[in-house]
Protein backbone atom coordinates (compact mmCIF):
# COMPACT_ATOMS: atom_id res chain seq x y z
CA UNK A 1 0.00 0.00 0.00
CA UNK A 2 0.91 3.76 -0.44
CA UNK A 3 2.25 5.55 2.26
CA UNK A 4 -0.26 7.89 3.71
CA UNK A 5 -0.24 11.37 5.02
CA UNK A 6 -2.21 10.46 8.10
CA UNK A 7 -2.88 7.17 9.85
CA UNK A 8 -5.27 7.18 12.12
CA UNK A 9 -5.42 3.23 14.41
CA UNK A 10 -9.06 2.30 15.35
CA UNK A 11 -12.17 3.03 13.29
CA UNK A 12 -14.61 3.67 16.88
CA UNK A 13 -15.89 6.93 17.06
CA UNK A 14 -12.55 8.45 18.16
CA UNK A 15 -11.15 7.59 15.30
CA UNK A 16 -14.12 8.62 12.65
CA UNK A 17 -14.14 11.83 13.95
CA UNK A 18 -10.13 12.72 13.57
CA UNK A 19 -10.18 11.38 10.00
CA UNK A 20 -13.42 14.00 9.36
CA UNK A 21 -11.41 17.04 11.00
CA UNK A 22 -8.26 16.06 9.38
CA UNK A 23 -10.45 16.37 6.05
CA UNK A 24 -11.71 19.45 6.85
CA UNK A 25 -8.47 21.17 7.46
CA UNK A 26 -7.56 19.85 3.96
CA UNK A 27 -5.94 16.76 4.24
CA UNK A 28 -7.07 14.70 1.34
CA UNK A 29 -9.52 11.69 1.86
CA UNK A 30 -6.88 9.64 -0.48
CA UNK A 31 -3.97 10.51 2.44
CA UNK A 32 -5.81 9.62 5.24
CA UNK A 33 -6.52 6.03 6.50
CA UNK A 34 -8.48 4.22 8.99
CA UNK A 35 -7.29 0.91 10.35
CA UNK A 36 -9.98 -0.93 12.24
CA UNK A 37 -9.70 -4.74 13.67
CA UNK A 38 -13.36 -5.49 13.74
CA UNK A 39 -15.81 -6.12 10.40
CA UNK A 40 -17.01 -2.86 10.38
CA UNK A 41 -16.12 0.94 11.36
CA UNK A 42 -18.15 2.02 14.49
CA UNK A 43 -16.22 0.49 17.46
CA UNK A 44 -18.17 0.00 20.57
CA UNK A 45 -20.99 1.91 19.54
CA UNK A 46 -22.53 -0.69 17.50
CA UNK A 47 -23.37 -3.27 20.65
CA UNK A 48 -24.90 0.14 22.67
CA UNK A 49 -28.15 -0.29 21.42
CA UNK A 50 -29.34 2.09 24.23
CA UNK A 51 -30.25 5.66 23.72
CA UNK A 52 -28.58 8.68 25.60
CA UNK A 53 -25.61 9.52 22.61
CA UNK A 54 -25.27 12.68 20.99
CA UNK A 55 -27.29 14.80 23.57
CA UNK A 56 -23.72 17.73 23.25
CA UNK A 57 -23.35 17.01 19.53
CA UNK A 58 -26.59 17.26 18.37
CA UNK A 59 -28.95 17.94 20.68
CA UNK A 60 -30.91 15.01 20.22
CA UNK A 61 -30.86 11.52 21.74
CA UNK A 62 -29.28 8.96 19.30
CA UNK A 63 -28.54 5.19 19.96
CA UNK A 64 -24.83 4.16 19.68
CA UNK A 65 -25.40 2.49 16.07
CA UNK A 66 -27.43 5.92 14.89
CA UNK A 67 -24.65 8.29 16.14
CA UNK A 68 -21.84 6.15 15.08
CA UNK A 69 -23.67 5.90 11.68
CA UNK A 70 -23.61 9.71 11.28
CA UNK A 71 -19.84 9.70 11.18
CA UNK A 72 -19.34 6.51 8.77
CA UNK A 73 -21.99 8.08 6.31
CA UNK A 74 -19.49 10.87 5.91
CA UNK A 75 -16.23 8.91 5.82
CA UNK A 76 -18.03 7.13 3.29
CA UNK A 77 -19.42 9.95 1.22
CA UNK A 78 -15.89 11.69 1.12
CA UNK A 79 -14.06 8.58 -0.03
CA UNK A 80 -11.84 8.69 2.87
CA UNK A 81 -9.44 5.66 3.52
CA UNK A 82 -10.44 2.42 5.40
CA UNK A 83 -9.39 -0.76 6.19
CA UNK A 84 -11.62 -2.63 8.20
CA UNK A 85 -10.19 -6.38 9.85
CA UNK A 86 -7.01 -5.03 9.87
CA UNK A 87 -4.83 -5.70 12.68
CA UNK A 88 -1.70 -3.60 13.69
CA UNK A 89 1.23 -5.44 14.86
CA UNK A 90 3.32 -2.27 15.28
CA UNK A 91 4.17 1.25 15.58
CA UNK A 92 7.52 2.64 15.23
CA UNK A 93 8.76 6.13 16.46
CA UNK A 94 9.20 7.34 13.04
CA UNK A 95 5.63 6.47 12.28
CA UNK A 96 5.98 3.34 10.60
CA UNK A 97 2.64 1.58 11.08
CA UNK A 98 2.56 -2.60 10.89
CA UNK A 99 -0.24 -4.43 10.31
CA UNK A 100 -2.42 -7.64 8.75
CA UNK A 101 -5.65 -8.33 7.14
CA UNK A 102 -6.86 -10.65 5.13
CA UNK A 103 -7.10 -8.49 1.81
CA UNK A 104 -3.49 -6.71 2.04
CA UNK A 105 -1.56 -9.27 3.80
CA UNK A 106 0.68 -8.17 5.83
CA UNK A 107 1.78 -4.26 5.34
CA UNK A 108 3.93 -1.61 6.66
CA UNK A 109 3.32 2.04 5.27
CA UNK A 110 4.55 5.34 6.89
CA UNK A 111 2.72 8.21 7.97
CA UNK A 112 3.26 11.86 8.33
CA UNK A 113 1.64 11.85 11.54
CA UNK A 114 -0.25 8.88 13.60
CA UNK A 115 -3.94 9.37 15.53
CA UNK A 116 -4.16 6.96 18.32
CA UNK A 117 -7.96 5.79 18.44
CA UNK A 118 -7.84 1.78 19.42
CA UNK A 119 -9.97 2.48 22.45
CA UNK A 120 -10.10 0.81 25.75
CA UNK A 121 -11.05 -2.95 26.89
CA UNK A 122 -12.10 -4.70 30.06
CA UNK A 123 -10.81 -5.43 33.73
CA UNK A 124 -11.12 -9.08 33.74
CA UNK A 125 -11.48 -11.52 36.27
CA UNK A 126 -7.99 -12.44 36.49
CA UNK A 127 -6.97 -8.78 37.24
CA UNK A 128 -9.12 -9.18 39.93
CA UNK A 129 -7.83 -12.09 41.55
CA UNK A 130 -11.47 -13.50 42.89
CA UNK A 131 -11.25 -17.05 44.73
CA UNK A 132 -12.72 -20.22 43.54
CA UNK A 133 -13.48 -21.94 40.81
CA UNK A 134 -13.78 -21.39 37.03
CA UNK A 135 -17.14 -22.56 35.72
CA UNK A 136 -19.19 -21.11 32.50
CA UNK A 137 -21.24 -18.34 33.24
CA UNK A 138 -18.60 -15.59 34.18
CA UNK A 139 -18.57 -12.39 31.92
CA UNK A 140 -17.09 -9.20 31.04
CA UNK A 141 -20.11 -6.47 30.71
CA UNK A 142 -19.25 -5.55 27.28
CA UNK A 143 -19.22 -9.33 26.16
CA UNK A 144 -22.24 -9.53 27.72
CA UNK A 145 -23.72 -6.90 25.54
CA UNK A 146 -22.45 -8.27 22.15
CA UNK A 147 -23.82 -11.75 23.00
CA UNK A 148 -27.29 -9.82 23.46
CA UNK A 149 -27.50 -7.08 21.22
CA UNK A 150 -25.11 -8.16 18.53
CA UNK A 151 -25.18 -12.12 18.39
CA UNK A 152 -29.17 -12.59 20.36
CA UNK A 153 -27.86 -14.95 22.76
CA UNK A 154 -29.04 -14.85 26.54
CA UNK A 155 -25.80 -15.03 28.98
CA UNK A 156 -27.96 -16.41 31.91
CA UNK A 157 -31.28 -16.14 33.83
CA UNK A 158 -30.36 -15.57 37.63
CA UNK A 159 -27.38 -12.82 37.15
CA UNK A 160 -25.06 -11.17 39.57
CA UNK A 161 -23.21 -7.63 38.59
CA UNK A 162 -19.71 -6.97 40.17
CA UNK A 163 -18.71 -3.21 39.74
CA UNK A 164 -20.79 -0.41 38.69
CA UNK A 165 -19.96 1.27 36.38
CA UNK A 166 -22.00 2.62 33.36
CA UNK A 167 -21.97 -0.88 31.31
CA UNK A 168 -22.95 -2.94 34.25
CA UNK A 169 -25.49 -0.43 35.21
CA UNK A 170 -27.05 -0.77 31.08
CA UNK A 171 -26.84 -4.58 30.97
CA UNK A 172 -28.76 -4.66 34.44
CA UNK A 173 -31.84 -3.09 32.88
CA UNK A 174 -31.22 -4.86 29.58
CA UNK A 175 -31.10 -8.27 30.66
CA UNK A 176 -34.03 -7.19 33.16
CA UNK A 177 -35.80 -6.62 29.31
CA UNK A 178 -34.92 -9.76 27.80
CA UNK A 179 -36.49 -12.20 30.82
CA UNK A 180 -33.56 -12.61 33.16
CA UNK A 181 -33.62 -11.60 37.27
CA UNK A 182 -30.55 -9.47 37.94
CA UNK A 183 -30.32 -10.02 41.72
CA UNK A 184 -28.17 -7.16 42.47
CA UNK A 185 -25.12 -5.02 41.57
CA UNK A 186 -22.25 -4.96 44.23
CA UNK A 187 -20.32 -2.35 44.43
CA UNK A 188 -16.32 -2.39 46.23
CA UNK A 189 -16.36 1.70 46.64
CA UNK A 190 -18.50 3.43 48.95
CA UNK A 191 -19.88 5.07 45.76
CA UNK A 192 -20.94 4.43 42.39
CA UNK A 193 -19.06 4.19 39.31
CA UNK A 194 -21.79 5.14 36.62
CA UNK A 195 -23.56 8.36 35.91
CA UNK A 196 -26.19 9.66 38.12
CA UNK A 197 -28.73 9.11 34.99
CA UNK A 198 -27.92 5.14 34.85
CA UNK A 199 -28.40 4.47 38.46
CA UNK A 200 -31.92 5.88 38.16
CA UNK A 201 -32.87 4.78 35.13
CA UNK A 202 -31.11 1.40 34.78
CA UNK A 203 -31.21 0.54 38.77
CA UNK A 204 -33.97 2.45 40.33
CA UNK A 205 -36.64 2.20 37.60
CA UNK A 206 -36.09 -1.61 37.57
CA UNK A 207 -35.90 -2.31 41.53
CA UNK A 208 -32.84 -4.05 41.32
CA UNK A 209 -30.55 -3.26 44.50
CA UNK A 210 -27.34 -1.39 44.33
CA UNK A 211 -24.49 -2.73 47.75
CA UNK A 212 -21.98 -0.45 47.93
CA UNK A 213 -19.11 -0.93 49.65
CA UNK A 214 -19.62 -4.97 48.86
CA UNK A 215 -17.60 -7.55 46.69
CA UNK A 216 -17.42 -11.16 45.57
CA UNK A 217 -15.18 -13.18 47.46
CA UNK A 218 -15.99 -16.65 46.33
CA UNK A 219 -17.52 -18.32 43.10
CA UNK A 220 -18.90 -21.46 43.24
CA UNK A 221 -19.36 -24.13 40.76
CA UNK A 222 -17.88 -26.88 38.28
CA UNK A 223 -19.09 -27.36 34.81
CA UNK A 224 -21.58 -23.70 35.47
CA UNK A 225 -21.85 -21.12 37.75
CA UNK A 226 -23.78 -21.90 40.54
CA UNK A 227 -23.42 -19.46 42.85
CA UNK A 228 -21.17 -16.38 44.52
CA UNK A 229 -20.51 -15.19 47.89
CA UNK A 230 -20.85 -11.84 48.71
CA UNK A 231 -18.97 -9.76 51.68
CA UNK A 232 -19.47 -6.17 52.70
CA UNK A 233 -15.88 -4.46 52.71
CA UNK A 234 -14.65 -1.51 55.28
CA UNK A 235 -12.59 1.07 54.76
CA UNK A 236 -9.78 -0.65 54.15
CA UNK A 237 -11.67 -2.30 51.01
CA UNK A 238 -11.10 -5.87 52.40
CA UNK A 239 -13.91 -8.11 52.68
CA UNK A 240 -15.37 -7.84 57.07
CA UNK A 241 -15.82 -11.58 58.37
CA UNK A 242 -18.89 -12.70 59.48
CA UNK A 243 -20.47 -9.95 56.43
CA UNK A 244 -20.39 -13.13 53.63
CA UNK A 245 -24.00 -14.15 51.78
CA UNK A 246 -24.33 -17.25 49.62
CA UNK A 247 -26.02 -16.20 46.09
CA UNK A 248 -27.48 -18.88 44.06
CA UNK A 249 -26.88 -17.53 40.12
CA UNK A 250 -25.78 -19.02 37.04
CA UNK A 251 -24.49 -15.77 35.89
CA UNK A 252 -21.80 -13.18 36.89
CA UNK A 253 -20.94 -9.91 35.20
CA UNK A 254 -17.78 -8.05 36.26
CA UNK A 255 -18.53 -4.42 35.09
CA UNK A 256 -14.46 -3.49 36.96
CA UNK A 257 -13.49 -0.62 35.16
CA UNK A 258 -12.18 -0.09 31.75
CA UNK A 259 -8.33 -0.11 30.77
CA UNK A 260 -7.28 1.98 27.73
CA UNK A 261 -5.49 0.18 24.95
CA UNK A 262 -1.90 1.13 24.94
CA UNK A 263 0.14 -1.89 23.96
CA UNK A 264 1.07 0.11 20.41
CA UNK A 265 1.96 3.02 22.74
CA UNK A 266 4.48 1.62 24.91
CA UNK A 267 5.80 -0.23 22.17
CA UNK A 268 6.88 2.57 20.68
CA UNK A 269 8.32 4.32 23.35
CA UNK A 270 5.58 7.04 24.20
CA UNK A 271 5.21 7.73 27.64
CA UNK A 272 2.10 6.89 29.50
CA UNK A 273 0.29 8.30 32.53
CA UNK A 274 0.43 6.08 35.55
CA UNK A 275 -2.69 7.02 36.56
CA UNK A 276 -4.76 7.12 33.38
CA UNK A 277 -2.99 4.29 31.46
CA UNK A 278 -2.75 6.55 28.89
CA UNK A 279 -0.72 8.76 27.14
CA UNK A 280 0.59 11.85 28.10
CA UNK A 281 -0.82 14.55 25.78
CA UNK A 282 -0.65 18.65 25.47
CA UNK A 283 -2.80 20.90 24.96
CA UNK A 284 -3.12 19.36 20.70
CA UNK A 285 -3.12 15.97 21.80
CA UNK A 286 0.21 15.35 20.99
CA UNK A 287 2.15 12.43 22.57
CA UNK A 288 5.81 12.56 23.86
CA UNK A 289 6.43 11.44 20.17
CA UNK A 290 6.02 13.98 17.53
CA UNK A 291 3.49 13.64 15.02
CA UNK A 292 1.72 10.91 16.94
CA UNK A 293 -1.75 12.17 18.41
CA UNK A 294 -4.17 10.45 20.86
CA UNK A 295 -7.90 10.70 21.53
CA UNK A 296 -10.94 9.29 23.08
CA UNK A 297 -10.63 6.15 25.75
CA UNK A 298 -7.18 5.05 24.95
CA UNK A 299 -5.89 8.67 26.04
CA UNK A 300 -8.15 8.22 29.29
CA UNK A 301 -12.02 6.76 30.11
CA UNK A 302 -14.69 8.92 29.21
CA UNK A 303 -18.32 8.86 30.54
CA UNK A 304 -19.47 10.74 27.42
CA UNK A 305 -19.05 9.89 23.60
CA UNK A 306 -19.96 13.15 22.68
CA UNK A 307 -16.36 14.43 24.46
CA UNK A 308 -14.36 11.82 22.78
CA UNK A 309 -15.82 13.28 19.62
CA UNK A 310 -14.84 16.94 20.01
CA UNK A 311 -11.47 15.70 22.15
CA UNK A 312 -10.90 13.73 18.68
CA UNK A 313 -11.94 17.01 16.34
CA UNK A 314 -8.99 18.64 18.25
CA UNK A 315 -6.32 15.53 17.14
CA UNK A 316 -7.60 15.53 13.66
CA UNK A 317 -6.92 19.11 13.24
CA UNK A 318 -3.74 19.09 15.44
CA UNK A 319 -2.68 15.89 13.04
CA UNK A 320 -3.33 17.72 10.10
CA UNK A 321 -2.24 20.89 11.10
CA UNK A 322 1.78 18.92 11.73
CA UNK A 323 1.10 17.54 8.51
CA UNK A 324 1.12 20.68 6.43
CA UNK A 325 3.93 22.32 8.59
CA UNK A 326 6.18 19.06 8.18
CA UNK A 327 5.08 19.44 4.21
CA UNK A 328 6.00 22.80 3.57
CA UNK A 329 9.40 22.35 5.75
CA UNK A 330 10.39 18.90 4.38
CA UNK A 331 10.78 17.87 7.65
CA UNK A 332 9.31 14.97 8.97
CA UNK A 333 9.58 14.12 12.74
CA UNK A 334 11.77 16.96 15.00
CA UNK A 335 10.65 18.24 18.21
CA UNK A 336 9.49 21.68 18.80
CA UNK A 337 12.27 23.56 19.71
CA UNK A 338 10.26 26.50 20.49
CA UNK A 339 7.80 24.51 23.02
CA UNK A 340 8.07 25.12 26.62
CA UNK A 341 5.76 22.73 28.45
CA UNK A 342 4.36 23.21 32.06
CA UNK A 343 2.77 20.14 33.75
CA UNK A 344 -0.56 19.99 34.96
CA UNK A 345 -1.42 18.11 38.29
CA UNK A 346 -4.28 17.49 40.28
CA UNK A 347 -4.88 18.16 44.18
CA UNK A 348 -7.13 18.41 46.91
CA UNK A 349 -9.31 15.51 45.61
CA UNK A 350 -9.02 16.43 42.25
CA UNK A 351 -7.61 12.27 41.03
CA UNK A 352 -5.96 13.22 37.47
CA UNK A 353 -5.97 15.94 35.25
CA UNK A 354 -5.86 16.05 31.57
CA UNK A 355 -3.51 17.01 29.46
CA UNK A 356 -0.73 16.40 31.21
CA UNK A 357 1.46 19.58 30.16
CA UNK A 358 0.55 22.86 28.34
CA UNK A 359 2.72 24.35 25.38
CA UNK A 360 3.32 28.03 27.40
CA UNK A 361 4.18 29.04 23.87
CA UNK A 362 1.34 27.32 21.98
CA UNK A 363 -2.16 28.48 20.81
CA UNK A 364 -3.80 28.85 24.12
CA UNK A 365 -7.25 30.35 24.49
CA UNK A 366 -10.90 29.96 25.88
CA UNK A 367 -11.90 27.15 24.83
CA UNK A 368 -8.67 24.92 26.06
CA UNK A 369 -10.10 23.04 28.93
CA UNK A 370 -8.58 20.99 31.28
CA UNK A 371 -10.19 18.25 32.01
CA UNK A 372 -10.53 16.07 35.28
CA UNK A 373 -11.93 13.52 37.88
CA UNK A 374 -12.15 13.45 41.73
CA UNK A 375 -11.31 10.94 43.89
CA UNK A 376 -14.59 11.06 45.90
CA UNK A 377 -17.95 12.22 46.25
CA UNK A 378 -17.89 15.86 46.79
CA UNK A 379 -20.80 18.33 47.76
CA UNK A 380 -21.09 22.41 47.35
CA UNK A 381 -17.13 22.94 46.22
CA UNK A 382 -15.34 25.08 43.94
CA UNK A 383 -12.58 23.90 41.41
CA UNK A 384 -9.82 26.05 41.35
CA UNK A 385 -7.60 26.51 38.71
CA UNK A 386 -3.82 27.87 40.01
CA UNK A 387 -0.83 28.72 38.32
CA UNK A 388 2.51 28.76 40.60
CA UNK A 389 0.09 28.59 42.96
CA UNK A 390 -1.68 31.72 42.29
CA UNK A 391 -5.71 30.83 41.54
CA UNK A 392 -6.76 32.26 38.05
CA UNK A 393 -9.78 30.50 37.74
CA UNK A 394 -12.70 29.06 39.77
CA UNK A 395 -15.97 27.27 38.96
CA UNK A 396 -18.68 26.37 41.55
CA UNK A 397 -20.34 22.86 41.21
CA UNK A 398 -22.89 21.50 43.66
CA UNK A 399 -21.95 17.74 42.92
CA UNK A 400 -18.59 15.86 42.16
CA UNK A 401 -18.20 12.15 41.47
CA UNK A 402 -15.35 9.91 40.36
CA UNK A 403 -18.16 8.77 37.76
CA UNK A 404 -18.52 12.05 36.21
CA UNK A 405 -15.53 13.49 34.13
CA UNK A 406 -15.58 17.43 34.83
CA UNK A 407 -13.49 20.13 33.18
CA UNK A 408 -12.58 23.88 33.72
CA UNK A 409 -11.66 26.61 30.58
CA UNK A 410 -8.61 28.54 30.66
CA UNK A 411 -9.16 32.62 31.22
CA UNK A 412 -7.23 35.62 30.24
CA UNK A 413 -5.55 35.42 33.58
CA UNK A 414 -4.78 31.80 33.41
CA UNK A 415 -3.25 32.24 29.77
CA UNK A 416 -1.42 34.99 30.77
CA UNK A 417 0.18 33.04 34.47
CA UNK A 418 0.98 30.36 32.21
CA UNK A 419 2.80 32.03 29.45
CA UNK A 420 5.38 33.22 32.25
CA UNK A 421 4.68 30.24 35.06
CA UNK A 422 5.69 26.51 35.89
CA UNK A 423 3.58 24.61 37.12
CA UNK A 424 -0.84 24.37 36.36
CA UNK A 425 -2.71 22.96 39.37
CA UNK A 426 -6.18 22.06 39.58
CA UNK A 427 -7.87 21.34 43.12
CA UNK A 428 -10.74 21.16 45.39
CA UNK A 429 -11.55 24.25 47.32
Amino acid sequence: MEDKKIIIIGGGPAGLAAAIEANNQGIAPKDILILERDRELGGILNQCIHAGFGLHMFGEELTGPEYAGRFIDIVRERGIGYLCDAMVLSLSPDHEVAFVSPTEGFCRIRANAVVLAMGCRERTRGALNIAGTRPAGIYSAGTAQRYVNIDGYLPGKRVVILGSGDIGLIMARRLTLEGAKVLRVCELMPYSGGLPRNIAQCLDDFDIPLYLSHTVTAIHGKERLEAVTVAKVGDDRRPIPGTEEYIPCDTLLLSVGLLPENELSREAGIVLDRITGGAQVDETMQTSIPGVFACGNVLHVHDLVDFVTKEAYRAGASAAAYVSCACASNEGHEPDTAARYLPTEGKNGVRYVMPQKLNANGDLNADTALFFRVDNIYRDRSVILSVDGKPCAKVKKRFLEPGQMEHINLNEDAIAAIREGSTVTVALD
